[in-house]
């Protein structure tokens, strides 16, 4: 793939202000690590991104869609092709009854205090996510018991080549643990519609309050990570095992197993994508030996393990 072609076709309609060559994604990411991407692009509105999408596809770039970067890694050695970010510029909040019509760059923290604000219930799960409505939407997201595929009503989809625009309910996006069927036709969520009900303003405050001061006890918030690392396995907790395995605490080079929780992999300072890739791969070995089980990342791993010139 040649970027100079697509940089030129997206800085003529985007402008370069939206546009970075050889981007940091350590300044994208909540890892705060991993290489560059060939080509970052955040549109400022919906046309904007589909003509980026139009020209991905014309040229056919490899491509990826991040949202606030709160679920990625990205390998070393960068990403060769084009990363589209959906941000601020998405991210308009309209409130209606019952509902709550995000754009896909809205903040999590910002729905949910909307829906406190507004009286509206079924969201407080949600509280202290620290996602975008798009990111969270593509990927089931959840915590205490709860799920993004139980409030959303609607979700607005591009196709990957910027041609249409259409629609699917919660039923249709062939929802499971932590996974959709976007996931497979990497079409771009553009807004999510959540379905909400009236509730005691005073009781939806308590909850939230509850959830997020047990996220300030029980996970290691003030060293970057990506959140639970690996994905809960049936009738288990990742961070059980892995503590039972004894490995609470275990570093490769910058990246540690939390002593907090140990189902986080945290950058304690100076930590590169290859080391917390290593330390997957070591937490993986020593739980798959001590439990029989098999742990797989949660967390969206992307680019080349060697550099490509970036």
């Amino acid at each position: 793939m040649n970027t100079d072609i697509v940089y030129r076709a997206l800085s003529e309609q985007i402008g370069e202000d939206r546009l970075e060559k050889n981007a940091r994604m350590a300044e994208h990411t909540s890892f705060m690590t991993g290489g560059k991407a060939a080509v970052l692009v955040i549109p400022g509105n919906v046309g904007q991104l589909r003509f980026a999408m139009k020209v991905i596809a014309e040229e056919k770039a490899p491509f990826f869609i991040m949202g606030n970067g709160t679920n990625l890694l990205v390998r070393d050695g960068g990403y060769r092709g084009v990363i589209v970010k959906i941000g601020g510029a998405l991210s308009d909040v309209i409130i209606n009854d019952g509902t709550i019509e995000a754009g896909a760059g809205a903040l999590i923290k910002y729905i949910t205090d909307k829906a406190l604000e507004k009286g509206l219930t079924g969201l407080e799960f949600a509280a202290g996510i620290p996602g975008s409505a798009g990111g969270a939407a593509y990927m089931n997201a959840g915590a205490y018991d709860g799920e993004m595929s139980r409030v959303i009503e609607r979700v607005d989809i591009l196709k990957s080549d910027g041609s249409d625009i259409y629609s699917l309910s919660s039923d249709e996006m062939g929802y499971g643990y932590r996974t959709s069927k976007l996931m497979a036709t990497r079409e771009v969520i553009l807004s999510v519609t959540f379905q909400l009900t009236a509730g005691n303003r005073d009781d939806i405050a308590l909850k939230m309050n509850d959830f997020n001061s047990r996220r300030k006890q029980k996970q290691p918030l003030d060293y970057p990570s990506a959140g639970s690392f690996f994905k809960r396995p049936p009738g288990n907790y990742a961070g059980t095992l892995i503590e039972k395995a004894g490995l609470r605490g275990t570093s490769v080079g910058g990246a540690m197993v939390s002593m907090l929780h140990a189902g986080f992999i945290v950058n304690t300072g100076g930590a590169t994508a290859t080391d917390i890739l290593a330390l997957m791969k070591l937490v993986q070995e020593k739980v798959l030996e001590h439990s029989g089980i098999m742990l797989e990342p949660e967390v969206r791993i992307i680019g080349e393990q060697d550099g490509f010139g970036a």
